[in-house]
């Protein structure tokens, strides 16, 4: 299948005429001698959109090798956005699609050409990271404000848990806290999940204890008073075991771990 010679015009208003652009891509063709083309307009189309009716339809056709060559008036008839027409560049270059602007004089087979699509990388990133840097901005000035980011939590967890410890199938839950069985599922898992912070807490406290109960200077000092040495192990081996049956009876007796 032999590839066409494509142009692509737009207006971004319906009482716009795209006559201007259409004779001067016709005569670049004339000048160029090409005969096989076919002309792609969309009418009333902000640059802005990526998404265009004539546009997608060329833009489907490229992807299926049906283009030799995109040629537009001047890139802002193309693209207003430096990601944009970096996408599109980008794309047009995976399918071997050459693309002209003849307003910039710009082709993407001349070395001109290869050093615009550096540039317009470079560009594309500096814009990235712009518009990363103002949602963040955003996001922190609504903070500030007070303001929730993101979408508004509408299940009633405490009456969740509350049926959950009752011992109530996720659907009889979901039916009385109306809400669906993957927000039973995922109120369930924040519900182990504190249970589980409150059980290594008290752990922690419980070794905090046992340290500050069995310090050294606790034996030090009965040495100092003269007392036996199988006396002070017998209080060490005592407060070891006292320390065991505390974390055993929090952890339920599944295991615990030897404070020395």
């Amino acid at each position: 299948m032999s590839k066409k010679t494509f142009l692509y015009l737009r207006v971004s208003t319906l009482d716009q005429g795209v006559e201007s652009q259409a004779r001067a891509l016709n005569e670049w063709c004339v000048r160029n001698n090409i005969t096989d083309y076919e002309t792609f307009t969309d009418h009333g189309i902000s640059g802005a959109k990526e998404s265009r009716p004539a546009l997608d339809k060329m833009m489907e056709r490229v992807k299926n090798h049906e283009a030799e060559q995109v040629i537009v008036f001047a890139f802002s008839r193309f693209a207003r956005s430096t990601m944009h027409l970096l996408k599109s560049l980008e794309l047009f270059k995976s399918h071997q699609t050459r693309f002209i602007s003849v307003t910039e004089q710009i082709d993407t087979e001349s070395s001109m050409g290869v050093a615009m699509f550096t540039i317009i990388s470079c560009l594309a990133q500096l814009e990235r990271s712009m518009i990363q840097e103002r949602v963040k901005a955003g996001m922190r000035n609504a903070k500030l404000k007070g303001k929730i980011i993101g979408r508004q939590r509408k299940r009633n967890d405490s009456l969740i848990h509350s049926l959950l410890e009752a011992g109530l199938s996720f659907r009889e839950v979901a039916r009385i806290a109306k809400c669906s069985h993957g927000s039973v599922s995922a109120s369930k898992k924040e519900l182990l999940a504190k249970k589980a912070k409150l059980e290594k807490d008290k752990i922690l406290e419980l070794q905090n204890q046992i340290k500050q109960n069995s310090s050294t200077e606790t034996f030090e000092t009965m040495k100092s008073m003269n007392v036996s040495e199988d006396v002070v192990k017998q209080v060490r081996q005592k407060i070891e075991n006292e320390a065991r049956e505390s974390v055993q009876s929090v952890m339920g007796h599944a295991g615990y771990e030897t404070f020395d």
